[in-house]
């Protein structure tokens, strides 16, 4: 195991990009002699072909699971673990992504390829990154294997689509499908967001019956309910939050996805023979049904939606409002009053420009295409990816110098992240704990967003707050932007305390630098925030190379 991590830059590799290089035949020859490593499961070779603080991802192809390891060593004992099992072959260059040396930095620079291959029961992609060496070899740095389809299982899409005909049954047809009335859903998926919804369409498209069940009256009611300003409504840079809410109604509409709206999961427990879920469903009218899923998928937003409110003290002499940031509707419900937000990241500094006037934020768009880049971004392990954010946030400080200077001058302190790497990893780790200026921070540098800071508060006061360093700050409303508890509380409110217990925490990071639990398994059999479950329902799920065995 490599004891810490390091850029691959041309000094640490004593080498040099050459002038005269073919980078399709460096790509195409190496990924050669892996596959001939491969069939030949010549383990030892591995160590001619990369580096040797190299990395490897894995996401479900060869482990079952969301693995990265790091160094030769730890590689090696992992392909000689895996590759008899899953028998990875017919590897070759994704003639649809353009190989090219990647200069990210001038002493950092690698030549990036794609690739697509096949194990015993699957169709997959992949990416790697090549680096110079001293002795003129390009190696292997980066290594990122993921399962795109399953075989003999494919998406109900294109020519696999329904040929047959509705002749004006299509109404009665949906009307019968959505009730699941003397039917069960394989899957239940609790929330009807971005996340519910996707999950839904995939498994339909896969053959697998699947019911979401949302807890308001419409699809995207989760975003009317927002604050107005959460997205100013500049379409389509920034996408207002009612069209957000619309399009995602649209979609479910459009994909024919089964949602109960204006239903709420009560509970969810495991049934005497633990492989399958009593569901106990409850509508808004008083009716109640329990379902019988083999699964069932939290979709319930990225901390489960439980807000986060402090514990003042005072509160029953406070003779004003205080609400959470989730229950602000819009700026003008407070005209007249005098307003106090709590908390200092993004919600905090919407609502306080909300409270001002409308920002208006610069964008530039430029890049692959959607798909392209998503794989590109999980093909970089996390812990390279902090060094490269550590880079990229020191020189979006220096562009950003005069801004940070005056934020502090006025008293508002700033981070650059976790070891100076930026925000991505606190999103990953916290769900939280920074701000993407979009106008607020100006507004703060202006005076027209008034700041309080340096001490904690003390207790609330009749007229406002009273903090420990004696001063106190009138109000009428206090808007608590303080973010959201565990995302493990929603699956605590419904399925209890024994299996929540049982859940590895969602977010943050285990060992190798991969998130906890979300998208993968969270310890508990058959419970998910995301899905393997097409490869579980056809038999093909193979044991995984984790850490963790569920329960």
């Amino acid at each position: 195991m490599v004891n810490q991590a390091s850029l691959p830059t041309l000094d640490r590799l004593q080498a040099t990009i050459p002038k005269e290089l073919d980078v399709k035949k460096e790509a195409a020859d190496w990924l050669a002699s892996f596959e001939a490593h491969v069939q030949s499961q010549n383990i030892e070779a591995f160590d001619k072909i990369f580096v040797e603080d190299a990395y490897f991802r894995d996401i479900l192809a060869l482990t079952w699971d969301f693995r990265t390891f790091e160094g030769i060593h730890d590689i090696k004992v992992f392909l000689k673990d895996r590759l008899p099992e899953v028998k990875p072959r017919s590897f070759k260059l994704d003639e649809s992504f353009q190989v090219h040396l990647d200069q990210v930095y001038p002493d950092l620079a690698w030549i990036q390829a794609m690739f697509k291959f096949e194990t015993e029961v699957g169709l997959g992609s992949g990416v790697f990154r090549l680096v110079p060496t001293a002795g003129g070899q390009w190696k292997a740095h980066t290594v990122f294997t993921n399962l795109e389809d399953l075989k003999g299982f494919p998406e109900k899409i294109g020519n696999l689509r329904s040929h047959e005909p509705n002749h004006g049954k299509w109404l009665e047809k949906r009307r019968v499908e959505k009730e699941y009335a003397g039917r069960e859903p394989t899957v239940l998926v609790v929330g009807g967001g971005q996340s519910g919804l996707d999950t839904a369409a995939r498994l339909k498209f896969l053959d697998v019956p699947t019911l979401v069940i949302e807890k308001l009256p419409r699809i995207g009611d989760m975003w009317r309910n927002r604050y107005a300003a959460l997205f100013p409504p500049s379409w389509p840079v920034w996408t207002p939050a009612l069209k957000l809410a619309d399009w995602l109604e649209s979609y479910a509409h459009t994909m024919e996805l089964d949602v109960w709206t204006s239903s709420t999961v009560i509970s969810a427990t495991k049934d005497e023979s633990g492989e399958l879920w009593d569901v106990l469903v409850k509508h808004v009218d008083g009716t109640e049904r329990v379902f019988h899923p083999k699964h069932v998928v939290f979709a319930t937003g990225i901390t489960g939606g439980t807000p986060k409110m402090p514990a003042f003290l005072g509160v029953e002499e406070f003779g004003g409002q205080i609400l959470h940031s989730s229950e602000h509707g819009k700026a003008s419900d407070h005209t007249g009053k005098k307003v106090v937000v709590v908390g200092a990241c993004t919600s905090a500094h919407d609502i306080c420009a909300d409270y001002y006037e409308n920002g208006i934020a610069a964008y530039v768009e430029n890049g692959p295409p959607t798909d392209v880049a998503d794989r590109l971004s999980a093909s970089f392990p996390n812990k390279l990816l902090k060094l490269v954010h550590q880079r990229t946030t020191k020189d979006i400080a220096e562009a950003d110098a005069k801004l940070l200077g005056d934020l502090k001058k006025r008293g508002f302190r700033t981070t650059l992240g976790d070891d100076d790497s930026g925000f991505v990893l606190l999103a990953w780790e916290k769900a939280g704990g920074y701000y993407l200026d979009v106008g607020a921070s100006q507004m703060i540098i202006d005076g027209k967003i008034k700041l309080k800071n340096y001490s904690l508060i003390k207790h609330l006061t009749k007229t406002g707050i009273k903090f420990e360093d004696g001063s106190e700050l009138q109000g009428n409303v206090i808007v608590c932007a303080t973010g959201y508890g565990d995302a493990r509380d929603a699956i605590r409110k419904i399925c209890g305390d024994d299996i929540a217990d049982k859940c590895r925490p969602l977010w943050g990071f285990d060992e190798e630098k991969e998130l906890n639990g979300v998208w993968r398994d969270t310890g508990v059999k058959n419970l998910w925030s995301m899905m393997e479950i097409k490869a579980i329902e056809e038999g093909v799920f193979g044991a995984r190379y984790s850490f963790n065995t569920p329960v």
